[in-house]
């Protein structure tokens, strides 16, 4: 593949050259491949471009460019976070609003994520990994994601929005159709359609008997002095929904995959669990697996990329936080890693709002799974897979003595 002449760029792709297409990217593969790939994308250039679906994008690589990317949100729009959707019908509120509007919006959501309302909620996580790993411990094997992973970000959620604990499975359902297809708009749109009209049958519930949970203080909001509507409100909760259920047991699961196929690691934290905050970060930083994008609003020669109004910037975080030209040995997984300056969690005004509750829920979730059961293995002869789109384990069987 020839490279492109775009300043001092390596950028690979475009006019008379095999297109990099975004759909092989997003493939399912075996577990780890995904980053894998991006890591190979990144050896070989900065820059990539490509086709999604016949809509042109940009890949960027590199540590320094992602992060400056996320950091302008005047040229690179958060309108659309998909390249093979550059023009959603669908909103997500705050992921999908730019500034002015998003930053009004994060400050009424901030005051549910800050560190204090995080430390209220650390009991209640502590309780119920124990209870989910308790639950788990006497059968000697579980499926990690789906016994684990997923269930507990899920029954935090439920209990947050003021939902009844036994719809959590049905949540789960909306939430692998809308995120684990490689963005197969044909399963996903319906799932969020499903989503948006559970919500509106509850806030018209809490409009009229208000309870004590967030849907109902959500009700009550203003933006500059306007009551919030349905159809605003209805946009926060699937975001809501979408952050709160897949970030931690997408992290969870490639965390508890590392240990169990890295027994010193798992060992050296046993004896150190003071060390669990530390490895946390470092598996943020060396697994992240957000696959996020952004649209370009008009056109500007980016660090030597001639982009157009309108086409999209693909912006794979694993790429960036295991840049070598960023973190020292950064294939390697280092559990006290010092200055762990990761962007796992994104940069910029949309860097993630309940990062602090997501910190909460790993390392409490890591501590009492161990507690629980401090040995395991994964189970022989099953392949462990990976989805596209928000990437992720699909599996990750686990047995253990009992």
């Amino acid at each position: 593949m020839t490279l492109l002449p775009q300043g001092h760029r390596a950028v690979r792709g475009g006019p008379g050259c095999p297109a990099l297409k975004y759909a092989d990217l997003m493939a399912p593969m075996e577990a780890l491949e995904h980053s894998e790939k991006f890591d190979q994308l990144r050896d070989e250039a900065d820059v990539w471009f490509g086709d999604a679906d016949g809509n042109e994008f940009w890949v960027m690589t590199r540590r320094e460019d992602v992060q400056e990317v996320l950091q302008q949100p005047t040229l690179f729009s958060n309108r659309s976070l998909v390249p093979t959707d550059p023009d959603p019908e669908y909103m997500w509120i705050p992921e999908m609003l730019d500034p002015p509007v998003h930053t009004a919006w994060r400050k009424l959501l901030g005051g549910f994520f800050s560190p204090g309302a995080v430390d209220r909620m650390k009991p209640r996580m502590h309780e119920l990994m124990r209870q989910i790993a308790e639950d788990t411990v006497k059968r000697g094997e579980c499926d990690f994601v789906v016994d684990v992973a997923l269930k507990f970000p899920n029954r935090l959620f439920m209990e947050m929005m003021g939902l009844p604990v036994e719809e959590a499975d049905l949540f789960q359902t909306w939430e692998e159709a809308i995120l684990h297809n490689g963005h197969d708009t044909e399963r996903s749109v319906p799932a969020m359609m499903a989503v948006y009209a559970y919500f509106d049958d509850l806030i018209a519930k809490r409009r009229k008997q208000p309870q004590d949970d967030l849907v109902s203080v959500m009700s009550r909001w203003k933006i500059d002095g306007k009551p919030v509507d349905d159809q605003e409100l209805q946009a926060v909760c699937l975001g809501l929904f979408i952050a709160a259920l897949d970030s931690v047991a997408g992290q969870l699961a490639y965390s508890t995959l590392h240990l169990a196929t890295h027994e010193q690691d798992r060992h050296r934290l046993l004896e150190e669990p003071e060390l669990w905050p530390s490895a946390i970060e470092e598996f943020l930083r060396y697994y992240a697996f957000v696959t996020t994008s952004r649209k370009v609003t008009q056109d500007v020669e980016f660090n030597g990329c001639p982009m157009k109004a309108g086409q999209m910037v693909f912006l794979p975080l694993s790429a960036a936080t295991r840049d070598p030209q960023a973190f020292p040995d950064a294939d390697k997984i280092i559990l006290d890693r010092p200055a762990n300056r990761h962007i796992a969690f994104g940069a910029g005004p949309h860097r993630c709002l309940g990062s602090h509750l997501a910190r909460a829920e790993l390392v409490i979730g890591m501590q009492e799974w161990h507690r629980v059961i401090p040995n395991y293995r994964l189970a022989p002869g099953v392949p462990v897979r990976e989805h596209g789109g928000v990437i992720g384990l699909d599996n990750l069987p686990l047995v253990w003595d009992v």
